[in-house]
């Protein structure tokens, strides 16, 4: 295979047969009409096409997909993965998502995107109309693994595949001959953590399937409530014990306290049990309501379990969570540009930066964490104070699009972060399936090694990964498109769901859906 030889002689011959492999593999994954032409408004006032957006951040879960796929797979350059995960303990753990760019299943990060997927739901889910299947079926295909990995009573199944033998191969998922080991948590080696933040995953799940299919909602809600009991009786951080598996990768830097509370605020949420609202006004504190931190990822949940829990008190009338209207505005104050109490740093192009490795994530929760309590504040008629200043449910609405919009194209670069939106876009994503060729075109293996000739090499990507969003600028808005750059280059899945509420929302508030 002459295409896969590293020396750089080779290098015009990879451009050519890559440029082959994409139409080959993007020709019936998504028109070239509905990829490129982003820009068809019916309503002048919107400069970007939410709604398309919208799509296609949907779209882009499919890509991430393992697992057996459905014949109705519109991401079709993808092919089944992983069909023995999980035969090394003797368990089920087929299907789930890949997180990023490599092909590990790593369960903290992908409860985390499960829960976020949910909430965008919940709560802009009425403004998706014709997305809204697309978001449940997103949604069903993570909880049904999720379902798996926590079928055994006090034991959660937390991550299948080693991570550093993984990382030292550059293949595609249908390829991937790795060794796919398991990793759990139980009584033994406890993980408050990835367990809480999976109960939240399944409690946030069940509400939004109540109505469309109250039986499964039933059996989500059911396992969250075990599975958080588990989390609460068995203290501990998943990766204390599981420090050479999980770690660097997804260690809980954040300790276990802020899974717990919002974990807790997720199954008072979908239970309205009282036990859960006395478990928080107890533990709260201890818990950490009160701390002073304004990241809200897949390690930190202590923002998210704020504005949540404010939503009781501000829309719900519950007087026991009066306190956290302080902790949210707290938080809300934090990210204000010019506020008091502001600590927020932005980029001179006016990003949001919390940190060089997938900023973008920071981007898209902080600006759905904006958005919904924009909208618990609008239905409570109130407002967010930060020291002697007021803001209104209006101006975090402003933050949020301009966040948005700057993801979308209005940046220094003109570019897109999105792959397949706007006319300039990243090309070269650190993400194996979408630089390798697909198998449609390449049917035989590529070995471990094989792909790294063009991972390193300058070539785009032959198959469009699209709605994947990439980890973006740096903080001086610069952004090389190198594959081999993870930190800026690499999409992941809780990028984009906290921003599939978001663009539902000024979808509908442009009148575009």
């Amino acid at each position: 295979m002459a295409f896969l030889f590293s020396s750089s002689s080779y290098a015009l011959t990879v451009i050519i047969f890559l440029s082959f492999f994409f139409f080959l593999c993007n020709g019936f994954s998504y028109s070239s009409s509905s990829l490129f032409n982003t820009h068809h408004h019916r309503h002048h006032f919107a400069k970007h096409n939410y709604k398309d957006a919208l799509t296609k951040s949907i779209l882009f879960f499919e890509g991430q997909r393992s697992g057996k796929l459905p014949s109705n797979q519109r991401m079709t350059w993808r092919r089944n993965s992983g069909l023995s995960d999980g035969s090394a303990l003797h368990v089920d753990l087929v299907g789930g998502y890949y997180d990023a760019g490599d092909n590990i299943k790593f369960g903290f990060p992908m409860a985390f995107t499960t829960t976020m997927l949910s909430w965008s739901v919940i709560e802009f889910g009425g403004l998706m109309k014709s997305e809204l299947p697309n978001a449940k079926i997103a949604i069903r295909w993570a909880t049904d693994y999720l379902l798996k990995a926590t079928s055994h009573p006090d034991t959660i199944y937390v991550q299948v595949g080693d991570a550093n033998k993984d990382h030292a191969c550059w293949e595609r998922p249908e390829d991937m001959d790795t060794q796919r080991s398991v990793f759990k948590v139980d009584k033994n080696t406890p993980g408050s953590d990835v367990a809480a933040e999976t109960a939240a995953a399944l409690a946030a799940a069940a509400i939004v399937f109540r109505k469309s299919d109250p039986s499964y909602s039933k059996i989500l809600l059911k396992r969250a409530i075990r599975v958080f009991a588990f989390a609460d009786k068995y203290r501990g951080t998943y990766s204390a014990g599981l420090k050479p598996d999980v770690c660097p990768f997804y260690c809980s830097y954040s300790g276990y306290q802020d899974e717990l509370l919002w974990g807790a605020a997720w199954l008072q949420k979908a239970t309205r049990n009282l036990k859960y609202l006395n478990y928080i006004k107890i533990n709260g504190q201890i818990l950490g309501a009160a701390e002073y931190d304004n990241t809200f990822g897949w390690d930190n949940k202590h923002a998210g379990a704020r504005i949540l829990l404010t939503k009781g008190f501000l829309v719900q009338n519950m007087k026991t969570l009066h306190e956290y209207k302080g902790h949210a505005d707290n938080f809300i104050c934090s990210v204000i540009p010019g506020a008091p109490f502001s600590s927020t740093q932005y980029t001179p192009g006016g990003l949001l930066f919390k940190m060089a490795d997938a900023n973008m994530q920071y981007v898209t929760s902080t600006s759905f964490l904006l958005l919904t309590y924009a909208k618990y504040l609008t239905s409570a008629r109130t407002v967010v104070h930060c020291g002697g200043s007021v803001y209104t449910p209006g101006r975090l609405r402003s933050i949020a699009k301009k966040q948005v919009d700057y993801l979308l194209g209005d940046n220094p670069l003109r570019m897109s972060y999105m792959v397949g939106y706007g006319p300039k876009f990243p090309r070269r994503i650190h993400h194996r399936g979408s630089s390798l060729p697909c198998v449609a075109s390449h049917p035989a293996k590529i070995q471990c090694h094989e792909g790294f000739s063009i991972m390193n090499s300058q070539s785009p990507n032959p198959n469009f990964l699209v709605g994947a969003v990439v980890g973006g600028p740096d903080q001086h808005d610069r952004f090389p498109d190198e594959r081999s750059d993870y930190e800026q280059s690499e999409p992941a899945t809780y990028i984009n769901a906290p921003l599939v509420g978001a663009l539902a929302y000024f979808a509908h508030a442009y009148g575009q859906l």
